[in-house]
C-alpha cells in the first residue's frame, strides 16, 4: 500500500514523518514551528501524508493535532485512500472516530480496488470501526445524498458488497453487524471473480461455519446458484469444508430465520433483542448438533454452558414464573399492550418463519397466543417478588425447584431439549431429492 518512510525528499522530513509514526507529539511540534510548510508533504513513493500516518498507526494525538492545525481529513495518496480508510484498515478506533468527528467522507473509493471505508473494516475483520463507521452513516449527508441502505450495500470494483468480503474473509462478527444494519443477504456478486456468488456462496468457500450460521440464522437460501450453477452445498464440498456442507446440504433441516420484516421485531429495545438473539442461536445450535451427530465433526459447546449456578441461584430462580406455553422456561418477554408473558423461545417459535423464501413469509402478523390480540412491542418480563407470585391464582403455575439446575451435565443443551421441541413443526421436514442441486463443480 505504499506505506513506507523511505522515500522521502530529504532528512528533516523523514525524521518528521518518523516521529509522526512513533507518535512523538514533542519532536512534531517542534517540527511544525521550524518548518510549518512541513504539514503539506507527502512521501514520494505512496504520497503519505503525515495524517495517513498517524491514523495508520493509530497516534490519536498527532492525529487530533494536525487536524487542529486546519488540515483536511480526506488527503488522498498515491491510491486516493484517505487517512480514514488506513485507520480503517489497521483497526485504529479512536482514530476512526476522530476522523469522523472531524467530518471526514465515509463514501470516497480508492482507485486501487474502489473499496470505501466500509470495505476495508469488513475485510480486515475490524468489527467496532465497521460499528461506528455505519452508526455515522445515520447522520452523515449520506444518508440525504446516498441512503443509508445504499451505503451499506455500496459495491467495490469487483462487484463485491462489505458483506461478501466480510463472509469471504472469515469474519462473523463483521456479518452480524452488517446484517443487523439491512445488509442484503442474497445480493450476488457483480464482478468477474466468482461470479454471481452470494455471501452464503464465499462463506462456504471460506470454511467459516460461524458465518455460514448467521447468514442462514438471517434468511440466506441454500439453493440459490451462482453464475456456474452450483449451490453454496457444492462449494464447501468442493473445499472440502466437511461442516459447513453438513449444514448447507438442501435434506438437512432448515434453520430458523430472524423475524426481521415484523414491524416490533424492527423496533426492539436492547435487552429484549439480547434475549431473542440468544434463544435463536441455542434453538439453531441444537438444530446443528442433531445434524452434525453421527458424523466426523462435533459442535463446540457455547462458552457459558461451563458456567455453574449456584445454591442461592437456584434458589432464586425457583420463585420465577413458568412460560404457560412450554412450562420449562422461566417468562422472560411481555407481550404489549396485553401484559401477557412467555417464555423467548416460544415467542420465536411464535415469530419464526423457516424458509428463506419471501413467497413464504408470514402473511399476516403474528398475534398474542393467550388473547389473541394483535403485538404492538414485545419488551423484557419484570421479574416478580415472591409475594407477588404468592397472590397469583392457582392457573400461573410455579417451576419445580429440580427443574431450575439448566446446567446440570456438561452441556447447556439439556436445558433447551424441552421447550426447543416445541420449534420440531418449524425445523423438522422431509428431505428432498436433491440431486439436480450436485452439479458438477
Amino acid at each position: 500500500m505504499g506505506h513506507g518512510l523511505s522515500c522521502s525528499r530529504n532528512p528533516t522530513e523523514l525524521e518528521f514523518f518518523m516521529a509522526v509514526r512513533a507518535g512523538h507529539l514533542a519532536k512534531v511540534e517542534s517540527s511544525l514551528r521550524i518548518y510549518p510548510d512541513i504539514l503539506y508533504q507527502t512521501t514520494i513513493y505512496g504520497r503519505l501524508s503525515a495524517l495517513h500516518i498517524a491514523a495508520a498507526n493509530g497516534r490519536l494525538e498527532v492525529l487530533s493535532l494536525l487536524l487542529s492545525r486546519s488540515v483536511h481529513p480526506d488527503l488522498l495518496n498515491r491510491h486516493r485512500q484517505t487517512p480514514l480508510m488506513l485507520a480503517a484498515m489497521h483497526g485504529k478506533i479512536a482514530c476512526v472516530q476522530k476522523l469522523l468527528e472531524a467530518g471526514a467522507n465515509i463514501l470516497m473509493f480508492d482507485s486501487l480496488l474502489g473499496r470505501t471505508c466500509l470495505h476495508y473494516a469488513a475485510y480486515f475483520g475490524h468489527s467496532d470501526c465497521l460499528q461506528t463507521i455505519i452508526s455515522a452513516a445515520h447522520y452523515s449527508p449520506v444518508a440525504g445524498s446516498w441512503g443509508f441502505a445504499r451505503f451499506v450495500n455500496v459495491r467495490d470494483g469487483n462487484g463485491m458488497t462489505p458483506l461478501h468480503l466480510a463472509a469471504r474473509q472469515r469474519r462473523p462478527n463483521c456479518v452480524h453487524i452488517l446484517l443487523d444494519n439491512g445488509a442484503l443477504v442474497g445480493a450476488p456478486t457483480g464482478g468477474y471473480r466468482w461470479a454471481g456468488s452470494t455471501p452464503l456462496h464465499l462463506a462456504a468457500r471460506g470454511g467459516c461455519l460461524g458465518c455460514v450460521r448467521e447468514l442462514l440464522t438471517w434468511g440466506a437460501d441454500r439453493l440459490q446458484r451462482d453464475s456456474s450453477g452450483r449451490i453454496p452445498y457444492v462449494i464447501a464440498l468442493k473445499c472440502k469444508h466437511g461442516e459447513c456442507a453438513a449444514l448447507l446440504n438442501p435434506s438437512s433441516a432448515e434453520p430458523l430465520v430472524w423475524p426481521k420484516p415484523l414491524k416490533f421485531i424492527s423496533d426492539l429495545s436492547p435487552d429484549t433483542k439480547v434475549l431473542l438473539e440468544t434463544a435463536l442461536m441455542e434453538a439453531n445450535l441444537l438444530r446443528e448438533k442433531k445434524i452434525l451427530k453421527g458424523t466426523m465433526f462435533s459442535l463446540p459447546s457455547p462458552p457459558h454452558s461451563e458456567v455453574k449456578v449456584d445454591d442461592d441461584t437456584g434458589s432464586e430462580a425457583s420463585d420465577t414464573e413458568l412460560c404457560c406455553i412450554c412450562f420449562e422456561q422461566a417468562c422472560t418477554i411481555e407481550v404489549q399492550d396485553c401484559g401477557h408473558q412467555m417464555c423467548a423461545h416460544c415467542t420465536l417459535a411464535l415469530c419464526c418463519y423457516k424458509k428463506p423464501n419471501t413467497a413464504t413469509l408470514l402473511s399476516s402478523a403474528p398475534v398474542c397466543p393467550f388473547c389473541r390480540s394483535e403485538i404492538a412491542r414485545l419488551e423484557v418480563a419484570k421479574t416478580k417478588t415472591a409475594e407477588e407470585l404468592d397472590k397469583d391464582t392457582s392457573s400461573k403455575l410455579r417451576r419445580p425447584r429440580r427443574s431450575r439446575n439448566f446446567c446440570e451435565g456438561s452441556s447447556s443443551f439439556k436445558c433447551l431439549s424441552p421447550p426447543v421441541s416445541s420449534f420440531g413443526k418449524l425445523i423438522g421436514h422431509k428431505p428432498a431429492d436433491n440431486s439436480d442441486l450436485l452439479d458438477k463443480s
